[in-house]
């Protein structure tokens, strides 16, 4: 009979792990009534979000650090914004206006 579900089967992921934490694992996860699977599901999500955000953070580290290099240099476009930017910073009248 063939499936009428979309979805694709969901595969195995086999580990061997020490009894004494297996045992910790499965009594904590009883504790919160949750199935040990869907604990070890969420952490693994857990930690593939964390991989995500140190990538992001990296290479939003290395973009900023090239900005501030170019920022440096007058021959760029970045140098020209930061100047614009300082002088409207050093501007009395840019404190002043009034927002919606």
């Amino acid at each position: 009979m063939p499936r009428s579900s979309h979805h694709k089967k969901a595969s195995s992921f086999n580990l061997r792990i020490d009894h004494a934490l297996k045992t910790a694992f499965t009594q904590a996860a009883e504790a919160e009534d949750k199935p040990a699977a869907q604990v070890i599901r969420d952490l693994m999500w857990a930690y593939v979000r964390r991989r995500e955000r140190q990538t992001f953070e990296r290479e939003a580290r290395h973009q900023s650090l090239q900005a501030a290099i170019r920022a440096r240099d007058p021959r760029t476009d970045e140098y020209a914004v930061m100047r614009e930017l300082e002088a409207d910073l050093a501007d009395e009248t840019f404190w002043n206006d009034d927002l919606p």
